[in-house]
């Protein structure tokens, strides 16, 4: 049976493991529902921030990017000092591949919330427990370093992930900062900062999201099998696939197999595995081994 993976939330965001048409029926209709609500609740109160948010991140998990940007664009004229518009218009340019833009956007959120306290970001979907594991801070400087990374800019890519890491209060937090901060500094030449940030990651976490994150973290510090990781993901769909396997690609290229790398890259990109990270730094990468 096929298999889709739904994905929604903060870092990298709580997944969901569904039958294929299922999943497709079931989840749209979801959406499609908590969408009309939202815009009901806006139509209350069209000066609410919060309102605004939860259209655009409706329209956002349906696949409706551009619409999600424009909401989000409003609202932003609207709330100027409210970092979060910057933040989700940043997300989604990155869904669209439009990386310089999105990098403009989260530079924006991250001068907007200098001086403001960090808080906890709620998920769209939560995670069996139920609890939020990412914060706005957190996720603007996170998605800032995705921002950088998809364009090759794995300086400024570390920069920003050390500030995601400064930032992880937990487990997930953490194991997602510090395998992209790791990724960044190794391709950046800052091998010894590099070796560090794995060091920071502990075999005994217990995570809710992000233990893939987790897994390749321990496998490029060399106390798992790679190889063995891409093994298990083999057959499923969605992000459960992408993501192990742009790690283990990252693992062979780090270990100066570059045409491994790029083999397993291009499987990778020939797969439909919508706007996961994996994916669009697989293909960002493909144009630059090519």
């Amino acid at each position: 049976m096929k298999y889709v993976v739904l994905i929604m939330g903060g870092l990298a965001a709580s997944v969901f493991l569904l039958p294929y048409a299922a999943a497709q029926s079931d989840f749209a209709i979801q959406q499609e529902r908590l969408l009309e609500e939202a815009k009901a609740q806006l139509a209350n109160d069209p000066a609410n921030a919060d309102a605004v948010i939860w259209v655009g991140r409706r329209l956002g998990y349906l696949g409706r990017y551009a619409e999600a940007i424009a909401t989000y664009q409003r609202g932003e004229i609207l709330h100027p000092n409210d970092a979060r518009f910057a933040r989700h218009i940043g997300h989604r340019l990155i869904s669209l591949k439009r990386y310089k833009e999105a990098e403009a956007a989260f530079e924006r959120a991250v001068r907007i919330t200098a001086a403001q306290p960090d808080t906890v970001e709620p998920d769209g979907l939560p995670n069996d427990a139920g609890i939020p594991t990412s914060t706005l801070k957190g996720n603007i400087w996170y998605h800032l370093g995705l921002a950088r990374y998809l364009q090759g800019d794995f300086a400024g890519a570390a920069i920003a992930y050390e500030g995601a890491s400064a930032l992880a209060h937990n487990p997930d937090a953490a194991a997602a900062a510090r395998y992209w901060l790791y990724l960044s500094l190794k391709r950046s030449g800052q091998d010894e900062k590099a070796a560090e940030t794995l060091l920071g990651v502990d075999a005994s976490w217990k995570l809710m999201e992000n233990g893939v994150y987790h897994a390749l973290s321990l496998c490029l510090r060399g106390d798992e099998n790679c190889e063995g990781i891409l093994d298990q993901a083999r057959g499923s769909e969605g992000v459960l696939y992408a993501t192990p396997a742009y790690g283990v690609a990252m693992a062979r290229l780090l270990d100066g197999d570059a045409s491994g790398a790029k083999v397993l890259l291009m499987e990778i990109a020939a797969k439909d595995t919508g706007a996961s990270f994996g994916r669009l730094a697989a293909e960002a990468d493909l144009t630059r081994l090519n």
